[in-house]
Formats: C-alpha cells, structure tokens, sequence
C-alpha cells in the first residue's frame, strides 16, 4: 500500500500521478483492473477508473472486449504499422484460448496455413501469426516454433497446445470467420495503421512540459520580463496549481503595466489548446487561421504536456512534402513482382509467382488478384500504343482455374481494338502449357 506522497518534478504528487507511476511501473503484459489499482493504492474506484483511462491515452495500457485491460509497450512511431496480437484480437472478434500473457506482444508477419504441413511450417517463423482452420498439429508445431496461431471457423484446439502456449506465452485465438476474411480484415487493419503512421501529429513535434518555460497565475508581470529576458520569447502559456492551463500572456499584455500586479490579472484568458493526439496540418490550420504564434499543448484534463509554435509547425509541414509515401496494397504486392518475358509472334507475356499472399481460403489464387494481374498487363500493354491512364470500363471473366500457391503463372493480353478514347484487350492466363483464366477487358483511354 502506497501512503507516502512524493514529489514529482518538484511538486506533491497528487493520487492520480501516484496511479499513473504504478501502472508504468508494471511490467508489460500483466492485467490491470479498477478495484485491484484501487485496493493497492488505497483510493477510490473512480479515481482508480480515471487515471486507467489516462494511462490509456498516453498508450500506456490497452482495453479490449473479452481480454480486459493489460499494461503494452508504447509502440514507436516506425513500429506503428505491426499490429499486437490483442489488436488482432479486436479485429476479428476472436476468443483467446491460451498464452494470454503474449498479448502484448507485436506479430511480424502472418501465414495463410492453407497448404501442405511442411510447407506450412517452412513459412511459419517466430513472431509470426500463422493463421489456420481446424488442424490441431499445425497449432502445436506453430506454437513450438514460437508463432502465435490464429484458428478460423470457430474451432477449438486441444488442451496440450493451450498448456504449451500459456507456457511460452504466444496466444492461440479462435475467430467465427473463415481464413479468407480474416486474412482480408487484418491486411486492411495492417494499411490502416500504414495510413496513420503517415499522419504527423502534434505528439511527433511538440516541446515537452519539461524543456517549456510557462507562467503562474499567481506570478507577477515581473516574471514575465526575467522569462524575456532570459530566452528572448514573449509568449508564455499561464498556468494554476494543479498545471491546468488557465491563459496565455505575451508583450501586449503587459505593455504599460505595473510589474507588481498578478500574471493572471492581465493574461489573455481561455487560450486556444491543442491536444497531443491532433493531426499537423490541424494545428497548424488553426494556427495560420487564428494568427496564432504559439499554442499550450495539454492533456484531457487540461494540465499543460508542452508547447508548439508556429514555426515548429511550418518546419515540420515543409518536411513532410519532402517524404515519400509508402504503403503496399495487396494490388502493389500482386503487380510489382510481374516481370517481361517476350514470347513468340511479338506477344508480350508477364510472368509471376502466386504467393500465400495472393490466395482465397482454398490457397488458390484469388479471383480480386487475377482481375488485379489482367488489368496490370494490360494497361502497361497499352502504355505503348497510348500515352495516358487507362479507366476500366468492363472485365468479362469467361473462366479461371484454381491455380496453387508457388505456381508461375503467364499473363497474355493481346490488343483485339484500340481507338482514340477505347480499348479492348483480350487476356489469357497459362500455367504449365495449359490456360488457366481467359477475360475480356474493356477500357475508356484518357489523354494526360
């Protein structure tokens, strides 16, 4: 039981920080719950419900339907796009049978299992998620090679993998989706997080409570010129006892005024605030729009986390224009590995590999792929004729064979019509001598 209260960084702590400080304190994975904090730490529920929910804000912890509430690693700002197997967990509104304690940890590639065990266990690698239906020995082997195992349709496994897993603490979770859905879901889940990992927010660049100057309400306006003086700036947030931000003072506020007199009797009151989570260009719209030089950045409950100034804001905006954006969909991982083979009669044939990646649930290549390749060829086989984009009007399928994981396969489209604003393209795909997908595409051209 904690009753001594502390200073932190030179002022009491109040029960809220003493909360905040165990739960970082713990180690990551372990459970946390509202009437455990709140018996360990002698305070109320309600006390003990807010600041779980503050932890929560500042990524300390994570809740989740059916798991509870656990202590996580902060993810890093690159880390951001390896989703942890409690997120997983979320995604597919999965049950977890075992290893709860792994949850914590980020998963760094996942396996469709819809192929051969040896050929299953060649892909599956420790940290990875390999997800499989009701084949309880690929659940075992998995597990021992340090893999989590994701099992679809709603199947159980048996009770020496769940032992297994709690022992090595890589969870084994069961979905009610097929493999194909839940290969679908975490992908989309996976690009999300690419997505957001591109958006900079406030939290990327702020000046930290620590290395910010501010002002106390209860100051006098002689404070302000020692604060000038010392770092040549003239706006300061103002802020009360308990690190609430109540007003922000510059030079035209205390212009003419007696030296004696309290901050708070001539600060600017209700300033504008931004929180950690904001995107950039939010802040800085707010900024440009608002003629605004510099803004408190806070927390939920208004304390004062740091500062950002315009000019960070604008440095921080010119850099990004300088990025590059990435960020593969599975169309990007289907085309980029088709290669040219120039083939007889001046046809030109791409060549490719299905991987898991490209498979449905039967570990054939998927239909949504082989509408992907055939339009990819023939775009770039109009590319030649045409320069200009190609808009899809119309994909007949006539038929497509299942085709297996690794096979190589060839795309053939051939130019049947091409005008001035259309184009008809027929495509054939071969595998091994044979045709295994026949389609007829028909494009709008548009002139850049």
């Amino acid at each position: 039981m904690i009753s001594t209260v502390r200073k932190i960084g030179g002022h009491m702590a109040t029960k809220h920080e003493q909360i905040l400080e165990h739960i970082e304190s713990l180690s990551v994975g372990s459970k946390i719950s509202v009437r455990r904090i709140a018996k360990a730490l002698n305070v109320s529920e309600g006390t003990a419900y807010r600041a779980i929910k503050e932890a929560e804000n500042q990524d300390l912890v994570s809740t989740m339907e059916r798991v509870g509430t656990i202590r996580i690693e902060k993810k890093k700002k690159e880390n951001i796009e390896k989703l942890t197997f409690a997120e997983i967990v979320n995604v597919v509104d999965g049950q977890v049978l075992g290893g709860r304690e792994g949850l914590y940890k980020t998963l760094s590639k996942f396996v469709i299992g819809a192929m051969k065990l040896e050929a299953m266990m060649r892909y599956t690698a420790a940290g990875s998620l390999l997800i499989v239906g009701n084949r309880t020995n690929a659940h075992e082997l998995a597990v021992k090679e340090g893999a989590a195992v994701l099992i679809t349709g709603g199947f159980d496994t048996s009770e020496t993998v769940k032992k297994l897993a709690d022992e090595k603490k890589l969870p084994v979770i069961s979905t009610s989706y097929d493999t194909f859905t839940v290969a679908t879901m975490i992908n989309r889940a996976i690009y999300d997080q690419l997505i957001k990992k591109e958006i900079v927010l406030v939290d990327d660049i702020y000046t930290p409570y620590e290395d910010s100057k501010f002002i106390h309400a209860t100051d006098l306006v002689t404070h302000w010129h020692e604060a000038n003086n010392e770092t040549g700036h003239s706006r300061y947030p103002v802020i009360d006892h308990q690190d609430r931000v109540v007003g922000i003072v510059t030079s035209r506020d205390v212009i003419g005024k007696d030296k004696d007199m309290r901050i708070d009797k001539v600060m600017t009151r209700n300033p504008m605030t931004v929180h950690a989570k904001t995107s950039l260009a939010n802040a800085a719209h707010v900024m440009v729009w608002e003629g605004i030089e510099l803004m408190p950045v806070v927390d939920p409950s208004h304390k004062l986390r740091g500062i950002i100034s315009r000019q960070d804001v604008l440095k921080a905006l010119q850099q990004i224009q300088r990025q590059p954006q990435v960020g593969e969909t599975i169309d990007d991982l289907a085309t980029s590995r088709m290669e040219v083979v120039e083939a007889e009669n001046d046809v030109t044939v791409w060549k490719t590999t299905v991987t898991p990646q490209m498979t449905n649930q039967l570990g054939t290549m998927s239909y949504g792929v082989f509408t992907s390749l055939i339009t990819e060829a023939s775009s770039r086989l109009l590319r030649k004729y045409k320069k200009g984009d190609l808009v899809v009007e119309n994909i007949s399928v006539y038929f497509i064979k299942p085709v297996q994981i690794e096979s190589e396969i060839e795309v053939r489209p051939q130019i049947l019509e091409v005008g001035r604003k259309f184009a008809k393209v027929d495509i054939e795909v071969h595998y091994a001598k044979s045709i295994v997908g026949k389609a007829l595409l028909m494009a709008q051209l548009i002139d850049r």
